[in-house]
């Protein structure tokens, strides 16, 4: 672990769909370095398994809340329960999230309204109940970390609705970042790559997409990412150590942007052997021109 046990101690953390995959990994690393942790989701049944299993670590504490941040009122009740249980809310982790894979023209209008909803204006409704919440009892310092994705920048084919959203969550993080500076709330975010999860991937990758598709090989490091890599990164923009990191996004993906944007970056596939041959040909070429 990177940081000293009990670093987080005395604070409270809002992970908005925390009751499964990353989410769930951010909120158990919370919990080791004893925060207090509430986890949200419309499902629950799932929150409350994942309190109790959180509970069980013994360290911090989980607290389930049923929230649907697509509702603004829902999120005003889940601040609201929150004070209620930990008396301050110190972090907010905009996690919650949907995507699916289709061609954009198989698109029906309600489903892209369905990812716009739970990504940037859940991330919204998040960011603006619990920032005027912040300004108006005066906190000294608050701290939000948004979840993007790398295609935030470029766009992505197939991803529509959900490139969309986080571009436009990558937008509102950096905006607020300057927007509230003055009031002591940082705005950040996190770009990973693929960090496999168990509900969301398979709805991603079926079993017969996943067998000719695997996004690890795209990956200059040759593999996935692994939860607490992501949980420790978290952590680190919201502790006490990222006090002058403001309105950035930091991007966790083993280089697989960068290996995607590169115009040569193909040529890494060409063996040893066949570079020999190829730099034979080019000496060639310049004892002839």
């Amino acid at each position: 672990m990177m940081f000293r046990d009990n670093a987080f101690e005395g604070k409270t953390v809002v992970i908005t769909g925390g009751g499964t995959g990353l989410g769930k990994s951010m909120a158990t690393y919370y919990v080791s370095l004893g925060a207090n942790v509430v986890i949200t989701s419309r499902k629950i049944p799932v929150l409350e398994a994942s309190a109790k299993e959180l509970n069980d670590l013994n360290k911090g504490t989980c607290f389930p809340v049923q929230c649907d941040v697509r509702h603004y009122g829902e999120v005003e009740n889940l601040l609201a329960k929150t004070l209620e249980k930990f008396g301050k809310v110190d972090i907010l982790v905009n996690n919650a999230a949907g995507n699916f894979i289709s061609p954009t023209e198989r698109l029906s209008h309600r489903a892209f309204n369905i990812i716009i909803d739970i990504v940037l204006k859940g991330s919204f409704n998040c960011s603006h109940v619990f920032g005027k919440h912040w300004i108006e009892t005066k906190q000294e310092k608050a701290k939000v970390l948004s979840i993007v994705t790398t295609y935030s920048w470029t766009g992505s084919a197939f991803v529509i609705p959900s490139a969309s959203a986080k571009a436009g969550v990558l937008a509102m993080t950096k905006s607020l970042a300057v927007e509230w500076a003055k009031y002591g709330i940082y705005h950040n975010a996190v770009a990973p790559g693929p960090f496999p999860t168990k509900g969301a991937w398979e709805r991603l990758f079926p079993k017969d997409l996943a067998a000719k598709f695997d996004l690890a090989k795209r990956v200059p490091l040759q593999r996935n990412g692994k939860h607490e890599e992501l949980a420790t990164l978290v952590a680190f923009l919201t502790s006490e150590f990222s006090d002058y990191i403001n309105g950035e996004v930091v991007t966790i993906d083993g280089g697989e942007w960068l290996n995607g944007a590169g115009q040569f970056n193909m040529l890494q596939k060409i063996p040893n052997e066949m570079w020999d041959q190829i730099e034979a040909s080019i000496r060639q070429a310049g004892k002839k021109g």
